[in-house]
């Protein structure tokens, strides 16, 4: 059955942050987390270099993140800048998540496309994840702590590999939220002949 545009306008346009303080415990069955990786793996890629890489953190993987999240903003916070209510965050909001994953991107070993395009690829694949959520009223949240981006042991990275993020997950009963964009007439030019 086809998309029509107002389904997509309206997906789009009801895609937000939710926050992991907001979910609600109830867990999202393994199929529809495989659903959300499958829709990520179909995102666009310059020459099919397909640099997206995930790792899925569920059951007490959800502990193992939040313990590694809060001893490394401990061993690495000068003490004077310690806040305890970080330190708190960090180890809870895995455990309020249902799932969170590791964004990772694993470079073209031939370097046949720029960096940034590479990096490009993997956004359009949370994207794809973040609708997918949203289509099935799943909150989200793609969250760039310094543990994760410098996580390479502990999330186990190849070589050619890194972290860009974590991507929180999570029902939650919160209304429909409102959309914040200023206009797109005060972000384009038109270019006439």
């Amino acid at each position: 059955m086809p998309v029509t545009p107002e389904q997509l306008t309206e997906l789009i346009r009801r895609r937000r942050a939710v926050f992991p303080k907001s979910y609600n415990g109830k867990p999202i069955p393994k199929g529809i987390i495989e659903q959300v990786l499958e829709n990520a793996n179909w995102a666009p890629t310059h020459r099919l270099t397909e640099p997206w890489r995930f790792r899925v953190f569920t059951g007490e993987g959800k502990n193992r993140l939040g313990d590694y999240l809060s001893e490394y903003y401990k061993n690495n916070t000068p003490p004077d800048e310690f806040s305890e209510m970080k330190f708190n965050k960090a180890k809870e909001n895995p455990q309020l998540s249902a799932c969170v994953m590791a964004i990772c991107m694993k470079r073209d070993p031939e370097l046949r496309v720029p960096d940034w395009e590479e990096l490009a690829a993997v956004a359009c694949a949370v994207q794809n994840m973040w609708l997918t959520c949203t289509a099935y009223g799943i909150g989200s949240y793609w969250s760039t702590p310094k543990a994760a981006l410098e996580g390479k042991e502990f999330l186990n990275l190849s070589e050619g590999e890194r972290c860009l993020g974590l991507f929180y997950m999570g029902y939650h009963d919160l209304p429909d939220l409102p959309g914040k964009r200023t206009s797109i007439e005060e972000k384009t030019t038109w270019i006439f002949e």
